[in-house]
C-alpha cells in the first residue's frame, strides 16, 4: 500500500534518512522504533503527505485514506467531545455537516423560496448518508469515547474545558472512528489509563487496515504489532515479529556483526603486520604487492551501531525502620464526593505497593495523603520516624527552574558531585552531548520526567512514591529505570499504567473499587492470575 523508496531527508544540519527503504502492506501492523530524535515523526509526516523527502519517493496506492494521530491535536474548543470525534470521521462527517446545513435551511422562513430545491437536495444527501451508515455514526463515536474512558457527561461537554491529556484522547478517537485504510499513530498510549489502553489493544487487533505506530509501552506494542521497522543512523531495517522478537534478533545480529568485525580486524592486522615487516625486502616484493591488492579489494565489515546506553551505579538507599506509613480510619471528601471512608492501610519496609483503580477511584489522592500533600478530613496518617521520602509527581516537574540548563540543575542540587559523575547520570537518563545544555523551560514532558527522576535517584530516599510519570519515558530509559529500581532496597508506593513496569517492580497490590479497598499479597502478575483481569475496571 505504501512504499518508501531510497528516501533521503535532512532537517537543518541533521541528516535524518539516507537511501532508506521500507514497505507497509495491506493489513500489516507495524511498530516503528528508534532512539529519540531518530526521525519517527518525520517519517510519519512524509507518509501522511505533510512533508516531502529530499530524495527518493514515498509512493501510496491510489485512493487510499490515511489517518494520522500525533501529539499536536489543537484546541477543538466550542463543540462537544462527541461532535469533535464525528468531525474527523472522513467522508461521512462532511455529508453529516451538509445534512445539518440543509435541515437548518428547511427550518429558516427566509429561505422559503428555496424549499423545493432544499427538499430535493436533502433526499440526495440523506440517501448518501444512509449508504455511509451515517445514522450509526454518533453511536459509534460514543462507543469509541467510552472505550477511551469518557463518561456521558464528558462526551457532551465542551472539548475546550478538557485537559491536554483528554484532548489527546479526543484526537485519537477521531482517527479510530474514521477507520482509514492506513492508520499512523504516534504515541497513542501516552495519556491512557490501563482500562483504556487494553480497550485500544482490542480495537487495533480487530482493525483490518494497515497500522504503523510508535509507543513507549512495551507490552502494548508486543500485543499488537507483527513487524518492526527500526530507524537507526539514517537507515530503515525491517524485522518480522513483535517487539520482543525484534530485541532478540537485534541483539543476535549485533553479536554476529561484532564477531565478524573482530575476525576481520584480526585478519587485517595480521596482513598489515606482514606488509610492514617485508615491504623493504626485494625478495618479498611480489608477496607484499599481492597482499596490498588483496586488502584493497576486501569489503570492510562495520562494527554494529550500538544504541547509546549509559550504566549508572546508583547509591544505596539508607535503611529505614520496619513501619513506613500507617493510615488509620482515614476519611477524605472533595465537595459532595466521598473518596475514602474509614480507610486502614499500612506499608512496611521493602514492600512495593502498586495502587490500581479506575479514573477517579482515588489513586493520586492516596499518594497525596501518604506524602502529606493533602490532609485527611478525619483519621490519621503516620510516617515512620526514620523514613526519608521521595515523591515523584506532576508538581515536582513544575518546580524545575526554567532558566537553568539540565546540567546546571544537576550541579546546583549536588554541588559536591564531580562533573564526570553528573554527566554519567545525565547520560543514563537520556541527556547526552548538547542535551545537557537545554534549558528546563524547553524540555518536553518526558524530558522533565527523566530529569526529576535523575535528581531523585542520585541521592535516593528509602521510601519512593511515584505517580504515573514513568509512562512518558521511552523504552530504553524505562528499561534502565526498571533495572535501577529492581536493585532499590527501599520501599515503594506507586501508580503506573505500564504493565511491564507493574509486573517487574510490584510485590503487593492495593485495588481501589466502588465495592471497597482490596489488598493482594504478591505483585501485579499474581493479581492478574487471581482476578483473571489486568485492570479493576475490566471486571464484569
Amino acid at each position: 500500500m505504501i512504499r518508501l523508496d531510497k528516501i533521503g531527508k535532512q532537517n537543518g544540519r541533521q541528516i535524518v534518512f539516507i537511501e532508506a527503504s521500507a514497505t507497509l502492506q495491506k493489513g500489516e501492523k507495524v511498530g516503528l522504533v528508534g532512539p529519540n530524535g531518530a526521525g519517527k515523526t518525520t517519517l510519519f509526516r512524509m507518509i501522511a503527505g505533510e512533508e516531502e523527502p529530499d530524495e527518493g519517493q514515498v509512493a501510496s496506492e491510489r485512493g487510499i485514506t490515511i489517518g494520522y494521530f500525533d501529539q499536536d491535536v489543537g484546541e477543538m474548543a466550542g463543540q462537544s467531545a462527541a461532535a469533535a470525534v464525528m468531525d474527523g470521521a472522513g467522508p461521512v462527517s462532511k455529508v453529516a455537516a451538509e445534512l445539518r446545513e440543509i435541515e437548518a435551511g428547511l427550518a429558516d422562513p427566509d429561505r422559503a423560496d428555496e424549499l423545493d430545491a432544499l427538499v430535493e437536495r436533502y433526499g440526495e444527501v440523506q440517501s448518501r448518508f444512509e449508504e455511509l451508515d451515517g445514522y450509526a455514526l454518533e453511536g459509534r463515536a460514543r462507543e469509541v469515547l467510552a472505550g477511551l474512558g469518557f463518561s456521558e457527561e464528558m462526551m457532551d461537554g465542551d472539548v475546550g474545558a478538557l485537559s491536554g491529556g483528554w484532548k489527546m484522547r479526543v484526537g485519537l478517537g477521531r482517527i479510530l472512528l474514521m477507520r482509514p485504510d492506513v492508520m499512523l499513530l504516534d504515541e497513542p498510549s501516552n495519556h491512557l489509563d490501563l482500562e483504556s489502553l487494553i480497550w485500544l489493544e482490542t480495537f487495533l487487533r480487530g482493525y483490518d487496515g494497515a497500522l504503523m505506530m510508535t509507543s513507549h509501552d512495551r507490552e502494548f506494542m508486543n500485543r499488537i504489532v507483527t513487524k518492526i521497522v527500526e530507524i537507526d543512523g539514517g537507515s530503515l531495517t525491517t524485522y518480522s515479529g513483535d517487539y520482543a522478537f525484534y530485541e532478540q534478533q537485534r541483539a543476535l545480529s549485533e553479536t554476529q556483526q561484532q564477531a565478524q568485525f573482530e575476525r576481520q580486524q584480526a585478519m587485517l592486522a595480521k596482513e598489515i603486520k606482514f606488509i610492514e615487516r617485508f615491504k623493504a625486502r626485494a625478495s618479498h616484493a611480489a608477496q607484499v604487492q599481492s597482499r596490498v591488492k588483496k586488502l584493497d579489494k576486501i569489503e570492510r565489515v562495520e562494527p554494529p551501531k550500538r544504541r547509546q546506553s549509559v550504566a549508572f551505579d546508583f547509591p544505596p538507599a539508607p535503611r529505614s525502620g520496619e513501619d513506613i506509613v500507617h493510615l488509620k480510619d482515614v476519611h477524605k471528601r472533595y465537595g459532595s464526593r466521598s473518596i475514602y471512608e474509614g480507610l486502614d492501610f499500612a506499608v512496611r519496609r521493602r514492600e512495593r505497593w502498586c495502587v490500581m483503580g479506575v479514573n477517579g477511584a482515588g489513586k493520586s489522592t492516596l499518594l497525596k495523603l501518604v506524602t502529606g500533600s493533602t490532609a485527611p478530613d478525619a483519621g490519621t496518617v503516620a510516617l515512620g520516624g526514620t523514613v526519608r521520602m521521595g515523591y515523584f509527581a506532576q508538581h515536582a516537574m513544575d518546580l524545575l527552574d526554567g532558566d537553568r540548563t539540565v546540567f546546571e540543575t544537576l550541579e546546583s542540587t549536588f554541588p559536591q558531585a564531580g562533573q564526570g559523575s553528573l554527566r554519567a547520570l545525565a547520560g543514563c537518563f537520556g541527556f547526552s552531548g548538547d542535551d545537557v545544555e537545554k534549558r528546563c523551560r524547553v524540555l518536553s514532558g518526558g524530558e522533565k520526567a527523566r530529569l526529576v527522576m535523575a535528581l531523585m535517584l542520585y541521592d535516593p530516599p528509602n521510601f519512593l512514591v511515584l505517580d504515573e510519570r514513568p509512562n512518558h519515558l521511552e523504552m530504553g530509559t524505562k528499561a534502565m529505570l526498571i533495572g535501577a529500581l529492581s536493585q532499590f532496597e527501599g520501599t515503594m508506593l506507586f501508580v503506573s499504567h505500564d504493565r511491564h513496569f507493574l509486573a517487574a517492580l510490584s510485590n503487593r497490590v492495593l485495588e481501589l473499587t466502588p465495592d471497597g479497598v482490596h489488598q493482594y499479597g504478591g505483585g501485579y502478575t499474581e493479581y492478574v492470575a487471581k482476578t483473571g483481569q489486568e485492570a479493576p475496571g475490566l471486571r464484569s
